[in-house]
Formats: C-alpha cells, sequence, structure tokens
C-alpha cells in the first residue's frame, strides 16, 4: 500500500512540476518525469537489478558462513537499535511489496491519466481487482527463485490491507513471484500490533525467522526509527548502526513516485551555504 498518503497526491505529480494537473478524464500529453523513470526508464531497471544482484550475493554469502548470530532486523531496546538474534531459526528474506516485489503499472497509470488526487476507496478497489495489473519489479523474480534455491524463504511486509490477502497473494503469484500465504510469508497492515508502521510485524517475522537480508523502497521498510522529517530521515539513514547495512543487509529500490522520498522543502533539499547564484546570467 501507498506508505504516506499526505504526499500521495503531490507525488503523482513528481519530476513534472512545470505540467498543469490535467482536467479529469483527460489524459496529459507527457507522462509525469517520476513514473518516465521509475516505470520507463532503462536507469531504474539497472537500479533494481543492482540492488536484487547485491542481495542475492550478500545472501548467499551469509548462507555459506558459518551460520549468522544476528538477524537484519533491527529493533530498538533502551533507545538504541539492536539486531534480534537468529539461533537456529529457518533463513528469510523480508520484501515490501508496492514497488520493491511489484510494479502498479496499472494504478500508476490511472493515477497519472485522470489526474485524480490519491482516494483511499480508489487503491482499495486497485488492490482486490489490479492483480493482472502489475509487474514484477526488474530483478525481484530471477532474485526470488534465487533465494529459495538457496534455502531462503521469501518473505511479503507490506501496507496493502488484509481485507484484500487473496488478491494480493494472487497480485504476487502473476508476477511470477511464487505462492505465499497470510500470517506465514504474507504480512498486511494491521497485522501483530494492528499498526500501519512496520517494527511490530518484523518483530514477529524475526521471532520465527533468520532473516539474512531487508528489500524496500521506503525508509520505513527496513525499521520504524528511520521516520520523521525529510532533515531527520536523512540524518539518520547515515547514522552508523544503519549506514553500515546499506547494501550489506539492507537493499532499497528507487522510488521517486511516492513516499517518504518526497517532501523536503527548499532548507531541507539545499542547504543555504551550498546554494550558487549565476550573477552573469541573473543580468
Amino acid at each position: 500500500m501507498r506508505k504516506v498518503l499526505a504526499l500521495a497526491a503531490a507525488a503523482s505529480l513528481a519530476g513534472c512540476a512545470t505540467m498543469p494537473a490535467p482536467s479529469r478524464g483527460a489524459r496529459p500529453a507527457v507522462v509525469p518525469g517520476a513514473m518516465q523513470f521509475l516505470y520507463g526508464s532503462a536507469e531504474a531497471a539497472a537500479l533494481s537489478e543492482q540492488a536484487y544482484n547485491a542481495l542475492v550475493d550478500n545472501v548467499r554469502l551469509r548462507v555459506a558462513e558459518p551460520r549468522p548470530s544476528e538477524s537484519a532486523i533491527l529493533l530498538p531496546a533502551n533507545g538504541a537499535p539492536v539486531a534480534v538474534p537468529c539461533g537456529d531459526k529457518p533463513f528469510a528474506a523480508v520484501f515490501d511489496m508496492d514497488e520493491t516485489a511489484v510494479l502498479n503499472l496499472g494504478y500508476e497509470y490511472n493515477d497519472a491519466a485522470s489526474g485524480a488526487a490519491f482516494d483511499a476507496g480508489r487503491w482499495a478497489r486497485w488492490e482486490s481487482g489490479g492483480a493482472d495489473k502489475v509487474a514484477a519489479v526488474p530483478g525481484a523474480t530471477a532474485a526470488f527463485a534465487a533465494l529459495r534455491t538457496m534455502g531462503v524463504t521469501p518473505i511479503i511486509n507490506t501496507n496493502r490491507n488484509a481485507a484484500a490477502a487473496k488478491e494480493t497473494a494472487d497480485a504476487l503469484a502473476r508476477a511470477g513471484l511464487g505462492s505465499f500465504v497470510h500470517g506465514e510469508t504474507l504480512f498486511l497492515k494491521g497485522d501483530a500490533d494492528g499498526k500501519s508502521a512496520k517494527d511490530g510485524r518484523r518483530r514477529a517475522i524475526a521471532a520465527r525467522w533468520c532473516v539474512l537480508a531487508l528489500g524496500g523502497d521506503q525508509i520505513g521498510d527496513f525499521s520504524d526509527a528511520l521516520e520523521g522529517t525529510p532533515a531527520a530521515r536523512r540524518a539518520a539513514a547515515s547514522w552508523a548502526p544503519y549506514a553500515a547495512r546499506w547494501g550489506r543487509s539492507w537493499f532499497i529500490l528507487p522510488n521517486p513516485v511516492y513516499g517518504t522520498g518526497l517532501g523536503s522543502g527548499w532548507d531541507d533539499t539545499f542547504p543555504a551555504d551550498k546554494r550558487w547564484t549565476d550573477m552573469q546570467g541573473a543580468k
């Protein structure tokens, strides 16, 4: 499910601020720039393949080495992030669904073509009726197959609604990602603790599995402690306990279309001491 509803309406037009919002029912002449990149570009496909290749390679190394003692899942303990012990639990890798495992091509087409603001009812209708209008993120199908061959179970942890559990599993299967069972290898919004934040579900997963890798497109797919203002999220991502995990046990995929990656203002995006003015061009 889309992770930050307050940003979703603006996010659908990310990358094309100069293009006026289309009238309802009139498809714009140009696809929004962020959607061109994520759903249409070789560069986004390459980034996704790169992330999945790195994830599989790192998991393969961890499986071949002496048994890992710690999970890739970090949970708060006394104000600090602590890795969950693995013990003798079976191996797994945990992934977000939307724009991490599948691309919501049907929904995003409707979003771009209609110019409609985000609506929870429309998203719910998509969850229950769009299973045949998704595609696997580049690299995901091969990665999930490789993980299963290694004895590592892919698990989906998504904020899609539990009411559409069957349709969600169907969408994953239609995308070629295999079979997922609600409550076992598919965790949905509200599972475990009734919340949309994911640490409760990650805690439940880590109690049953030794998680070797996390994959997502939003910072909250890795730890709830990374949520906050854009400036706080950016700083936290480079804090030592988290920075050391990127590309090793945490793997993030591109998503310039919606979510917590959007929303920073001028001051967050461009520090005052790094701004340049072309004085000659201004004359």
